[in-house]
């Protein structure tokens, strides 16, 4: 087999290590601190090593490591590992590229990390990288990963380290005309319940113009993390470095285009929750998140649909989340991870009725009651945006099963009023046997209204405004916040076409 090709079976880590050792060009330097040194162990024991290991070392004592590689404010930190990554590379050319530089790629692959301390008290995770040349004299691509390690014996997270180690350099070096195969190998023979990558990044030429978001949405799809986060620029995110003890505002929504309302919504809920007590003061994190199941509700993922709705939330400064949790229960728990402040979310009507579905939590033991115990633990607030009545009655008639309270001023489909009426959560009525569920959370105030709200743009849907371009119904720029219709039109996004002149009859 052709290292270069998809390999049919699933290749074990030494046959890997085994492999490169014996790919005469490759040779390079093994850098690892905090856990040992377990993917230079690998290529050891593989057999052939000499022919791929120029030095191996682990300046594990503070002192030692920073009069190597210069302070950093963390040890286990991606300022950390480009410190690293720089100064080895820069040591290996110097020391051999004159000796043996013309046959020879060189590598350099730094691990920083911290497994699990003799009381179990710190938090599991790592910084991986790898910088390599691919052809003799060439310019250096690199690769770069976060792991967060799940095993709870200190043994077991240096094996597993060893193991993904050992894939990405693998991939790097043999995958890499196929980034999707790469990322789906770094959990070869180890699995994501003992090892999750939640951020990666590739650069260089030999990855030619890769996008690192869409890279990013791969490791969702395959499993192997189950959120990623992209800055306004566009920049990929480490999670934990975003979320770390900060209050989170999210709205979840298809953002298909990003809309007047989406913005109103989450500026209003915004505004309310800072005013919350838990949160003034605090340092906030807001967020624009979309989930996998909206990203693939066609049944395969647009690529250039998803960065362009990426792009649309950067235009406008948001930070955007990308995850796999269908129940919002399952969201807020992952913020959960990072930081004990409050939480808000804030949604429509719409979603707030499917948060009340209960086909969602057949598999909890508790049912919906475990949804909301789980949902609301630990200070999360839900912030409910309106709806107009017909709006409702088009969205209750495609086969949503609540109903809502009278309201004063008529409730009847197609009554003249009908158009002025405003569904929010206290005139929400859902199912008879879960209205002094929703009482209570009301009560309660772990639903809240949204006030302050622009009442001229609550007609406004995504689906309406992608209809709307899709038959260049210019009306449609009306709807999006100017940034977003300049993109749009800019880029010819969600089959935007400008409109033909017409030519003059002769």
């Amino acid at each position: 087999m052709s290292p270069m090709s998809e390999p049919t079976d699933l290749l074990t880590t030494n046959r890997k290590a085994l492999t490169i050792n014996l790919d005469e060009p490759k040779y390079g330097t093994f850098a690892e601190i905090g856990a040992g040194q377990e993917v230079a162990r690998i290529f050891f024991q593989a057999g052939g090593a000499a022919g791929t290991v120029a030095k191996s070392m682990s300046a594990y004592d503070m002192t030692f490591s920073d009069a190597i590689y210069g302070k950093s404010p963390r040890y286990v930190s991606r300022e950390r590992l480009n410190l690293m990554l720089d100064h080895e590379y820069t040591l290996l050319l110097e020391r051999l590229d004159g000796k043996r530089g013309d046959t020879t790629t060189f590598f350099v692959f730094a691990d920083t990390v911290a497994a699990r301390n003799y009381k179990g008290t710190n938090e599991c995770h790592g910084w991986m990288g790898l910088r390599f040349q691919t052809e003799p004299h060439g310019p250096p691509s690199e690769i770069m990963i976060h792991v967060r390690m799940w095993d709870k014996d200190n043994l077991l997270q240096q094996q597993a380290l060893g193991v993904v180690g050992t894939n990405l350099i693998y991939g790097a070096f043999y995958y890499r005309d196929n980034p999707e195969q790469l990322i789906k190998s770094l959990l070869d023979n180890v699995g994501p319940e003992r090892i999750e990558v939640d951020m990666l990044k590739m650069s260089g030429p030999a990855f030619g113009p890769v996008d690192n978001r869409l890279m990013s949405l791969f490791l969702v799809r395959h499993k192997l993390t189950n959120a990623v986060m992209f800055g306004a620029g566009g920049e990929v995110l480490q999670p934990s470095e975003i979320l770390y003890k900060k209050a989170v505002l999210v709205e979840r929504g298809s953002f298909r285009p990003v809309t007047n309302v989406n913005v109103d919504m989450l500026n209003c809920a915004c505004a309310q929750f800072m005013q919350e007590p838990k949160v003034k003061g605090k340092d906030l994190v807001v967020l624009m998140e979309i989930t996998m199941n909206n990203l693939l509700a066609s049944g395969e993922l647009d690529a250039h649909d998803f960065l362009s709705r990426v792009d649309l939330l950067g235009d406008i400064g948001f930070t955007v989340l990308i995850s796999d949790y269908s129940e919002y229960y399952r969201l807020t728990s992952y913020f959960r991870r990072y930081t004990q402040e409050m939480i808000g979310v804030a949604m429509g009507i719409n979603n707030l009725l499917e948060i009340f579905n209960e086909k969602y939590y057949e598999t909890l033991p508790g049912g919906i009651l475990e949804n909301f115990g789980r949902l609301f633990r630990n200070a999360v607030k839900l912030y409910i945006y309106p709806m107009q009545q017909l709006a409702y009655e088009r969205y209750i008639a495609e086969g949503n099963p609540a109903t809502i309270a009278p309201v004063a001023g008529g409730n009847v489909a197609g009554s003249p009023f009908a158009a002025n009426v405003l569904i929010n959560a206290k005139n929400l009525q859902v199912e008879d046997h879960l209205a002094n569920l929703y009482a209570h959370l009301m009560e309660n105030h772990y639903i809240e209204c949204i006030v302050g709200f622009d009442k001229t743009i609550l007609g406004i849907f995504s689906r309406d405004v992608l209809r709307r371009i899709q038959e260049n119904d210019v009306t449609w720029e009306t709807m999006v916040p100017p940034p977003v219709a300049a993109a749009i039109k800019k880029r010819s996004l969600f089959g935007y076409a400008a409109a033909v002149p017409a030519v003059p009859a002769t």
